[in-house]
């Protein structure tokens, strides 16, 4: 149906987690969190090879679906900003990030279901995570 792509990083991902909370039309969307590397300036491709695969695949696959999807594009870094072991994401409980790409079902305040970055680009691992929450 409609994928809605929004972009965080982690001074801005709160505040976006709470705009899509807050915002009336978005009660029967189902929300994405992707973590995905950052672009490296002088190639203007993510440095992560395992992101420059999956996410044409996620895109896809979520705009495949009969549902309304929102997917907030979670930029974490550079290599050394990701690779730090207290980056942000690395350290929330909520998320407990151990690479990327990392794409999460957010409903509401908590993570509903994930797909590591080895199994981010699997569409049939993906469209699971499209199914009605319970």
């Amino acid at each position: 149906m409609t994928l809605k792509k929004l972009d965080a990083d982690p001074s801005t991902l709160e505040t976006v987690l709470e705009e899509l909370k807050s915002d009336e039309s978005n009660r029967n969307k189902i929300n994405f969190i992707l973590f995905v590397a950052n672009n490296d300036p002088t190639t203007n491709r993510s440095w992560c090879p395992d992101c420059v695969r999956a996410e044409p695949v996620i895109y896809k696959t979520l705009e495949e679906s009969a549902e309304e999807v929102n997917v907030i594009r979670a930029y974490a870094g550079d290599r050394p900003t990701w690779r730090n072991p207290v980056h942000p994401w690395r350290v929330d409980p909520r998320f407990k990030v151990t690479g990327v790409p990392t794409l999460v079902r957010w409903d509401g305040d908590s993570v509903k279901g994930r797909l590591e970055d080895h199994q981010a680009h699997v569409p049939n691992l993906i469209r699971p995570l499209l199914a009605p929450s319970t």
